[in-house]
């Protein structure tokens, strides 16, 4: 069984930003390539932080309201800091939180939501940028053809573990839903199969109606 990498689906042409950036500068960095964000890397070439949008839209939130009908919000330090910067190094959110090259698409997801963050800098062995990777990134597994998530499923997974008799699970895919049914010589294999069906790539979600000829459960008659 293949899981996409974070290096096949990354972008590798990366738009970064020098750590003197000026706040400007960035601006029209933004702007000219249609990104809401950037890394900000060091003389090396390794992340240092990322400078979004809303980083720079908090010099903006920070100024006094000219219809002072809005009062200004109350700043943390660091927030007032970033506010008052003026280049990528003091406007960006710090440190980088980056993913490896060869990690598979539920490391990268995981460390995205952990740190709830929209996209990872991709770094190599000494900690260079080499790509980047972002939430629709991820997302586009889900778009793999039903045939392609069956011919798997189908294919190395359950003959691996069913071998010549893997003929006799079905599998139907639809929309990256995956309905099982057919039969399997002991129940101890059903959650097997589901589980390892759920791990292909482009699984939305999997339903299990697979029948066993013998029950090996703890405490059942056969299983005893």
């Amino acid at each position: 069984m293949h899981h996409r990498t974070v290096a096949e689906l990354m972008t590798r042409n990366v738009v970064r930003a020098r750590r003197d950036l000026p706040f400007k500068e960035i601006v029209k960095l933004l702007a000219e390539n249609d990104v809401t964000a950037v890394p900000v890397v060091d003389e090396l070439d390794r992340p240092m932080g990322v400078v979004s949008e809303a980083d720079l839209l908090r010099k903006s939130s920070a100024q006094t309201d000219p219809s002072g009908l809005t009062p200004l919000p109350r700043l943390e330090a660091w927030e007032r800091a970033k506010a008052e910067g003026a280049r990528a190094e003091e406007l960006m959110s710090a440190p980088a939180v980056c993913a490896r090259p060869e990690w598979t698409v539920v490391e990268a997801a995981r460390l995205m939501a952990a740190h709830n963050v929209k996209r990872l800098p991709v770094v190599d062995e000494a900690d260079r940028l080499r790509g980047i990777v972002s939430r629709g990134d991820l997302l586009r597994i889900f778009l793999r053809r039903d045939d392609a998530i069956r011919d798997e499923i189908t294919g190395d997974l359950l003959r691996g573990v069913l071998g010549p008799v893997a003929a006799d699970v079905t599998v139907e895919v639809r929309e990256g839903q995956v309905t099982l049914g057919g039969a399997v010589e002991v129940k101890s294999l059903i959650p097997v199969i589901e589980r390892m069906c759920r791990g292909v790539d482009g699984v939305v979600s999997v339903s299990g109606h697979i029948a066993s000829r013998t029950d090996d459960s703890p405490g059942s008659r056969n299983g005893a």
